[in-house]
């Protein structure tokens, strides 16, 4: 059975070519995970970033490696106030 997670925020290219989700783990742990999908593929998203095996007790910390880590996603984004 696949693992699922809360995704509290998906933030995606202008393209909607990748996307990174920020989720909550039942533990209440947090992480990430970056996205691609190819648009004439219907399966949909696969995950290329490798990054949702690590745990964040905060999900601001989460948000803060998300932007750090992933080379396309603004600095501002997923941050209160912003348009995501």
């Amino acid at each position: 059975m696949a693992v699922r997670h809360l995704v509290l925020d998906s933030i995606e290219t202008p393209n909607g070519d990748r996307c990174v989700d920020i989720f909550r783990r039942d533990d209440n742990t947090y992480g990430f995970e970056e996205y691609r999908r190819d648009m004439e593929d219907p399966r949909g998203w696969f995950p290329i970033g490798h990054h949702q095996f690590r745990v964040f007790e905060a999900e601001a910390d989460a948000r803060t490696a998300a932007r750090t880590e992933v080379a396309w996603l603004p600095q501002s984004a997923g941050t209160a106030g912003s348009a995501t």
